[in-house]
């Protein structure tokens, strides 16, 4: 397979020592090419630029520019097409939320294991979504918590009311972190069906990708501890 072919990666974290453990492991499966490093966020706005990659590695805390005003810049930046992929050691729900708001497509640990981190890079490459039903949970908490309120407190974006009623069981499902398997599997659908709903659903609210929607869900209050979407 030709480098143009696979998932190319750029590794941003201002360890250089870390920068090459994770180099070793995701260049051990074949198809992945580290095309590029950085030590700090603003090297890596201009490498995203400039090489173009799938998926950035991005550490949260790094001097100068952090990881999150980086992914910030990335996402926003209409000439970058990259999914980022938050990496740390700090098992916190504070730096979670801010980099799913920030733009991110996924959030492991570094104390993941190596398959962990090459299945995220695939997932991302692919233009999926990384939120694995624990950190999903510790959105909804963090959520609730900021908002101190479990209930609507305002009426719901306007474009809610565009979802039908089907699409509101998925989007209520979709918030809560569940697979299109298991999606399909609790409202007896096919899962290319749900495919089709949980695309309609983020084309109707303006969202990038599964992450955002769970953002959207609890930032605007449109969903009960329960899980069920509010009228």
């Amino acid at each position: 397979m030709s480098e143009a072919a696979g998932i190319r990666v750029v590794l941003v974290d201002d360890q250089a020592l870390v920068r090459a453990g994770f180099r070793i492991i995701l260049q051990s499966e074949p198809g992945i090419h580290v095309v590029g490093e950085a030590a700090d966020g603003a090297a890596a706005v201009d490498l995203a630029r400039t090489l173009q990659p799938d998926v950035i590695c991005m550490d949260v805390q790094m001097p100068g520019v952090d990881g999150l005003t980086a992914t910030r810049s990335i996402v926003d930046d209409p000439s970058i097409h990259a999914a980022v992929l938050m990496l740390t050691t700090f098992d916190r729900e504070d730096y979670l939320f801010a980099a799913l708001q920030h733009g991110a497509s996924g959030f492991i640990l570094k104390n993941s294991t190596p398959d962990a981190l090459i299945d995220a890079v695939q997932v991302l490459a692919r233009g999926d979504a990384l939120l694995a039903p624990d950190v999903t949970r510790r959105v909804i908490e963090r959520c609730v918590n900021l908002s101190g309120a479990s209930v609507l407190a305002t009426p719901p974006p306007k474009e809610l009311h565009e979802l039908t009623e089907r699409e509101s069981e998925v989007f209520a499902m979709l918030a809560q972190g569940l697979a299109n398997a298991e999606i399909a599997a609790q409202l007896f659908l096919g899962e290319a069906t749900v495919k089709s709903h949980v695309s309609k659903v983020l084309m109707k609210l303006g969202l990038r990708d599964r992450i955002q929607a769970v953002v959207y869900a609890y930032e605007h209050r449109v969903i009960v501890p329960g899980g069920a979407l509010e009228a």
